[in-house]
């Protein structure tokens, strides 16, 4: 009975023994494989990459990483069997990821460090509002090759012709002949400076008593209407904002890298 007792003893000691010494490493582990472990660091990463592509995190979730991560390492684990690592290709595709990971990572930093400010997104949509302007314009056009013809359309006009059936019957531009010269609501400053000058000048009804020559031919040009600018808030153009200047900003610190760059 005594041997017994002792043996038990024993028994216990050493899983007590044998629990002490791997409950540390099931902390830092989810799997061991071969020997081989695999870290809860690389669990938690490929989580939250799962998770920011819209799944919600769970215990179910958590499985399914800790399955895969152990058939990744046991595949991993044969490819280097099989002296796949030593590949050349391997190897080249190897780098190209790491450079993937450190180069997402450095966005990451870059954009967590080099926030857009409120006052920047307060200037730039500032500056957006002055050189969109107070004023927008619903114009036509018709769009001519040459100065003689615009001329013909001009006094085909002042003979009581519609503009609108002139622009389809004469009209270059594809995108706004069939509407008969149709321009839509725009800003004076979404047209090249000599058609902008031109519409400008025009009040609500009439037409340019002269062609109007720009780089995409000779124009004539109508005013239907004009209002007040229709800006809309900081708020509804928030987003919008906040990634054009982030990319920008992203960009200024690419180039700047590079020009710093020694490349030979």
């Amino acid at each position: 009975m005594a041997l017994k007792l002792a043996r038990t003893a024993l028994a216990l000691a050493a899983t007590v023994s044998l629990t002490a010494v791997s409950l540390p490493a099931l902390a830092q582990n989810v799997a061991v494989v071969n020997g081989t472990p695999v870290p809860v660091s690389r669990a938690d990463a490929m989580v939250r990459e799962m998770v920011r592509q819209g799944q919600p995190n769970s215990p179910q979730l958590q499985q399914q990483v800790r399955e895969e991560l152990v058939k990744r390492e046991i595949l991993a684990q044969e490819a280097v069997r099989q002296g796949l690592a030593s590949n050349t290709d391997v190897k080249a595709q190897v780098e190209l990821a790491k450079q993937g990971v450190l180069i997402r990572a450095l966005i990451a930093n870059f954009q967590k460090t080099s926030p857009v400010t409120d006052a920047d997104l307060q200037a730039r949509y500032d500056q957006l509002k002055k050189q969109f302007g107070d004023k927008e314009y619903h114009a036509r056009h018709i769009l001519v090759p040459d100065e003689k013809t615009a001329n013909d359309i001009i006094a085909k006009l002042k003979g009581g012709a519609s503009f609108a059936d002139l622009a389809k019957q004469y009209s270059k531009d594809p995108g706004s002949a069939q509407n008969g010269g149709d321009l839509d609501w725009s800003p004076a400053n979404a047209y090249v400076p000599e058609f902008a000058d031109a519409l400008q000048k025009l009040q609500k009804g009439q037409y340019t008593q002269a062609p109007v020559k720009t780089s995409f031919g000779y124009h004539v040009i109508e005013l239907d209407d004009m209002r007040d600018a229709q800006i809309p808030p900081l708020a509804d153009v928030k987003p919008q904002l906040v990634q054009q200047m982030q990319e920008e900003k992203l960009q200024n610190f690419i180039d700047g890298l590079e020009k710093k760059a020694k490349i030979q």
